[in-house]
């Protein structure tokens, strides 16, 4: 689809549901290279305070081009990790670790294999790119159960920057209680929300879908978290 920004021409009344350089905050591998970017020069303009601000993500490295510094810094940290393909959706291929072993075999598993993303490996010459982050084992829960947020907004222009939420949304539940018990980290029912993932399960609610309006969350949150992180909770949802 990007390929053919340049050479199609719009008439007046057409309009596309994608910038030119999109792909440079929705792939995950390069949304982590521009947020790493900008917090180096914000380092590099001493403006630290606003670079501490970039904290939000957890420890990510690209593998396998950055396999070397991701192996420093797992044994400095050690935990558990999650492994994302840079490119993929719905859960597709992503999977949870706590041993470098693990890590190794996938590689050589991949550049000894004769057929990567449709092309043999003399062709395609490189293995699949990963994402590998920190995972978060301590996360906020719902009824026991993991959630993410599904928020959408409107981006009319980057420069200058203009965003429109909208003020409804929803979360996507688990439908197995979480246990941060080692011998459930290839539990992928537990550990991760996509639909895709979860409908298999067979406690999956087909009429919910899993889902939970945002509204709803809201109140939910309110009426079971402590003053302190309500002041949060508010500020997060004051536009809905």
């Amino acid at each position: 689809m990007y390929e053919v920004f340049d050479n199609v021409h719009l008439n007046s009344g057409q309009r596309l549901n994608h910038f030119r350089n999109g792909r440079e905050l929705c792939r995950k591998d390069l949304l982590v290279k521009n947020l790493k970017r900008k917090k180096r020069e914000l380092e590099k303009r001493s403006k630290y305070d606003e670079a501490g601000e970039f904290d939000f993500f957890p420890v990510t490295y690209v593998l396998p081009r950055e396999y070397a510094m991701f192996v420093e810094e797992f044994k400095k940290r050690g935990g558990v990790f999650i492994m994302k393909p840079i490119g993929a959706a719905q859960g597709k291929g992503i999977f949870l670790f706590a041993k470098l072993h693990e890590i190794r075999e996938w590689r050589t598993d991949y550049k000894t294999l004769g057929n990567v993303g449709g092309q043999t490996q003399d062709e395609s010459n490189q293995v699949e790119a990963y994402v590998v982050q920190q995972y978060i084992n301590n996360p906020l829960l719902v009824g026991g159960k993991k959630f993410d947020l599904r928020l959408y907004a409107l981006i009319t222009s980057f420069s200058p920057l203009q965003i429109f939420m909208y003020r409804r949304g929803f979360a996507r539940f688990t439908q197995t209680r979480y246990s941060s018990d080692p011998a459930e980290i290839r539990n992928q029912f537990m550990h991760l929300t996509n639909v895709a993932i979860q409908k298999k399960s067979k406690t999956y609610d087909a009429v919910s879908g899993g889902k939970l309006e945002l509204q709803d969350l809201k109140y939910l949150l309110i009426s079971k978290c402590d003053s302190l992180f309500l002041i949060h909770l508010l500020s997060f949802f004051i536009y809905f």
